[in-house]
């Protein structure tokens, strides 16, 4: 069977499964298996897989008709202007979680060397990004996971920026190394009784440490609050993403730490998703 072929037979099993875009995901899955881009597949539809190949392919293919993630599949993601490397340890890097690149780029343009924290760096979509933006910024980044530290590792090795960054395995609670003039927190909000109704893709797949933010949603944005409170420097800008229905609840918690509210920013949804402060 050639690519064509069998990259229309795998559409067509998403496809009977309700998968959304299944021929765009049976192309990048095709790329996986044969070790190529996506643009190979489309320009040599004509070359002959062997049955290892196949096998592999309709593996990958059964797989993503169960709802795994395609960034899971292939251990890659596009964010910002750069691929990282995820596993099923972190979260998938959303485009949504854009917006805090853009704010902080907006905010950032006429500052130099300044130190950034991200509390809960995960796959360091974030953090990574903004060293890779702005090559006088130092980074820390922090979590409870020695295996999204990991892998924050390997990213920032891909990316060039390792020299730059600290990695620390803590809980929030408990550090308390440096003063930053930016601290970004993307911390889990889900309720707890609502992660059995998000879609099956995230709610059986994506690690539920990093989505569970108790019975209010709001317990790790909490604990994020206060630390950011003391760990920030005077007049220091303070990012934070939030779930759709949680800014006014946010906004409380921030002034009572002693915040100044600057905005509250929309995403592509037109939902909240996050907050930009200022210590005063």
């Amino acid at each position: 069977m050639n690519i064509n072929s069998a990259v229309n037979q795998g559409s067509k099993i998403l496809r009977s499964k309700f998968i959304y875009n299944p021929q765009l995901d049976s192309e990048i899955l095709m790329a996986k298996t044969i070790n190529k881009d996506r643009n190979y597949i489309l320009l040599n539809p004509d070359i002959v897989l062997n049955r290892d190949n196949l096998n592999y392919f309709y593996n990958l293919i059964k797989q993503r008709s169960l709802g795994n993630p395609v960034a899971y599949l292939t251990n890659k993601k596009f964010f910002w202007n750069s691929e990282f490397f995820v596993t099923t340890d972190t979260l998938i890097p959303r485009p949504d979680t854009e917006l805090i690149i853009e704010n902080i780029l907006k905010l950032t343009k006429q500052k130099n060397k300044i130190n950034v924290l991200d509390i809960g760096i995960g796959s360091g979509c974030i953090l990574l990004s903004i060293l890779k933006e702005k090559k006088n910024f130092y980074g820390t980044g922090i979590d409870i996971s020695r295996k999204c530290l990991n892998i924050s590792k390997i990213n920032a090795i891909n990316l060039k920026v390792s020299s730059r960054l600290k990695l620390y395995k803590s809980d929030v609670d408990k550090f308390n190394l440096g003063k930053y003039d930016l601290i970004v927190s993307n911390p889990p909000y889900i309720k707890t009784n609502k992660l059995k109704y998000l879609e099956r893709n995230v709610a059986e797949f994506e690690p539920r440490l990093a989505l569970n933010g108790g019975l209010d949603g709001l317990s790790e944005i909490r604990k994020v609050i206060k630390k950011s409170s003391e760990l920030i420097k005077k007049k220091g800008k303070f990012i934070l993403e939030i779930g759709f229905d949680q800014k006014n609840k946010v906004i409380n918690l921030l002034e009572r730490e002693g915040f100044y509210i600057n905005s509250a920013q929309k995403d592509l949804g037109n939902n909240d998703r996050c907050i930009v402060s200022t210590k005063i």
